[in-house]
């Protein structure tokens, strides 16, 4: 099977678990983000051209789901490029990446992806409520980390 073609079946997969199972797991308001674990995982294995597109493709396809019309995947984007920066050198082989890295690395990255979104969400709606900077930028951010830490260990094996 083409790369391309595994890449985008993949990309439609993460997106039906996003909104069927991970988008339903919600903890004080915050649930994880398995598709910026996918966009990260493409930037780094693949470069920044992939993770850019992606984002932007698996970013539309999210605000069309959950109605945010553009936010997603402008952020979606930007994280996907930045991501490429650290390309993994070694384009033969995919990148293994352990537990601990994988936690650390889905923290930081979502640390920056949930601070832009929840600031493009209070600039389009003009919300004052300190739960978009609780639940939905820390707490979204750490959930995504744990579950970007059990997404390495099932695939690490």
């Amino acid at each position: 099977m083409p790369v391309f073609l595994r890449i985008a079946l993949t990309g439609l997969l993460a997106v039906l678990v996003q909104w069927i199972v991970l988008g339903r797991l919600r903890l004080w308001g915050a649930y994880p983000d398995g598709i910026l674990i996918y966009i990260a995982w493409l930037g780094f294995a693949y470069g920044r051209r992939v993770g850019a597109v992606s984002g932007f493709a698996l970013g539309f396809l999210m605000d069309v789901i959950y109605g945010t019309w553009g936010i997603q995947m402008f952020v979606k984007t930007i994280v996907g490029f930045m991501v490429g920066f650290f390309q993994n050198p070694d384009q033969r082989e995919m990148p293994i990446i352990r537990p601990p890295q994988a936690f650390l690395m889905g923290l930081v990255i979502a640390l920056l992806h949930n601070g832009l979104l929840v600031a493009l969400l209070v600039l389009q709606s003009g919300a004052r409520d300190i739960s978009l900077v609780l639940s939905h930028w820390i707490g979204a951010a750490f959930y995504t980390a744990v579950v970007a830490n059990i997404a390495a260990r099932f695939v690490s094996r």
